[in-house]
């Protein structure tokens, strides 16, 4: 996987991850690969649940209300995933990692997502990523919006949403 200039395909798989959890090892893998990850590792056992932790504290980027304490916690993450940036062309296209050769799936990821966020923040705002606003909902959503005004994980919750308020409207009540 590319991490392009948004770190929109990374902050896509860990919102993916995080709404769906994968189910095993070999679903994630599958699923890692499907997102673009170069599969340059062997799956094993240990991955899911280091994966699950990993996301775990990523929601707790996702859930932070101030910019500050965000940057706090995926600072964390960069510390802990993150290794100098080297050049590499294993693809036959010489681009940069941010990891050392040689690392495990959920390695892979945590490097992958730390990065990805931190250049989706840095990049379109500190403010995009949430949670649904949709009554009942808590599925999370990073906004790859041109105008960074997403509120909803999807469109079926923002018009299911549009259609409890205009009811409630209809109804004489206030929503």
């Amino acid at each position: 996987m590319h991490i392009n200039p948004y770190g929109r395909d990374p902050v896509l798989l860990a919102a993916d991850l995080v709404n769906d959890p994968p189910s095993s090892v070999a679903e994630l893998a599958d699923r890692s690969v499907a997102a673009g990850v170069a599969r340059e590792w062997v799956p094993v056992p240990g991955d899911l649940d280091a994966v699950r932790a990993l996301l775990s504290r990523w929601v707790e980027v996702v859930d932070a209300q101030e910019p500050r304490e965000r940057a706090r916690l995926l600072n964390a993450l960069l510390a802990e995933g993150a290794g100098p940036p080297r050049l590499t062309d294993h693809d036959g296209h010489w681009h940069l990692h941010h990891r050392a050769e040689g690392l495990g799936l959920a390695a892979v990821l945590h490097v992958l997502i730390a990065i990805g966020t931190a250049t989706h923040l840095a990049t379109r705002g500190m403010d995009r990523l949430g949670r649904c606003a949709a009554p009942c909902c808590e599925r999370v959503f990073a906004d790859v919006s041109r105008n960074g005004r997403q509120r909803y994980c999807s469109s079926r919750c923002g018009n299911t949403d549009a259609v409890r308020r205009h009811r409630v409207r209809q109804a004489g009540r206030v929503a």
